[in-house]
């Protein structure tokens, strides 16, 4: 196998995958870090924003990208109520029953997206895109846009973060919550801004993850292990952790069909959850300890 070939077939694929990976994971850290719990209907929450997406699709004959911006409004918007309904009123009680209480919303979430538009594999448009050659890198369309604009958005958070007022506010509520409630900083609006910022990046990792393969009611479950591998990788909390565990995760699943059956390909993340966790439990950049 050539170089060229190794690149195509695997390098591209795994980064491709690991930058839907990524944008998942973040909204898994933040979750963790500010609101201290693991939120298991993340991977439905990121279904919901691809079928979202291709019900703009259908209904207004829009572009997939054009839907895109709307189904992660859209998407945010369900974050808030999903929190205000179901969550907000365990913030008192054991971090266990909110952990709980995600799972039964990941059920529901995938229940009203099989009601509303089926069981079946479905795509945002039909026909084949065949790839173009960049000096021997073969490249879609859609890859170039999915990376690109993963990257966009990530940088994009992490200058908000950092430069902005309601970015200090959430590093500040990650680092220390009681500490910056007295600081004066509004606990419950960073939360909603929190929900709003995770809805909006899983919509956008479910639509990527559905426009570079398809679009099936499993697709966010079955991506959760991944996003969690990789939040969990990186060090839960950080954002930049997020991405490099989730480029991580992606690559390592794509490489190693060159060793392993390709069924076995996803749970290399599993495997590499579980050296984490027992090797270093905070991760590359020293997250939390779950």
């Amino acid at each position: 196998m050539s170089g060229l070939e190794l690149i195509n077939f695997y390098v591209i694929p795994g980064l491709i995958s690991g930058s839907i990976y990524a944008l998942g994971a973040i909204g898994i850290t933040l979750i963790f870090g500010i609101l201290r719990y693991a939120h298991f209907a993340h991977g439905d929450m990121a279904t919901l924003g691809a079928y979202v997406a291709l019900g703009l699709v259908g209904s207004f004959a829009l572009s997939p990208w054009v839907a895109l911006p709307f189904a992660m409004a859209i998407t945010a918007l369900v974050a808030v109520v999903l929190d205000r309904v179901f969550y907000r009123h365990l913030e008192t009680r054991p971090k266990i029953l909110t952990v709980m209480a995600s799972l039964g919303v990941a059920l529901m979430l995938r229940s009203v997206v099989q009601v509303v538009w089926g069981v079946d594999p479905q795509v945002y448009s039909t026909g084949i895109v065949r790839a173009e050659s960049y000096g021997g890198l073969m490249l879609r369309s859609r890859e170039l846009i999915t990376f690109a604009t993963a990257t966009g958005l990530v940088l994009f958070l992490m200058a908000f973060l950092r430069y902005t007022r309601w970015g200090k506010a959430m590093r500040a509520m990650s680092d220390n919550p009681e500490l910056a409630r007295l600081c004066g900083v509004n606990n419950e609006a960073v939360t909603r801004l929190t929900w709003v910022i995770a809805g909006a990046l899983a919509a956008a990792a479910g639509f990527f993850l559905g426009i570079n393969t398809e679009l099936n009611t499993m697709m966010g479950w079955s991506a959760l292990l991944a996003m969690f591998a990789a939040a969990i990788l990186g060090g839960v909390g950080r954002v930049e952790g997020a991405v490099v565990g989730g480029l991580v995760i992606g690559l390592v699943e794509e490489l190693s069909v060159l060793v392993l059956p390709s069924q076995y390909k996803m749970a290399t993340a599993f495997v590499i959850l579980i050296l984490i966790l027992l090797v270093r439990p905070q991760g590359i950049f020293k997250g939390k300890v779950l």
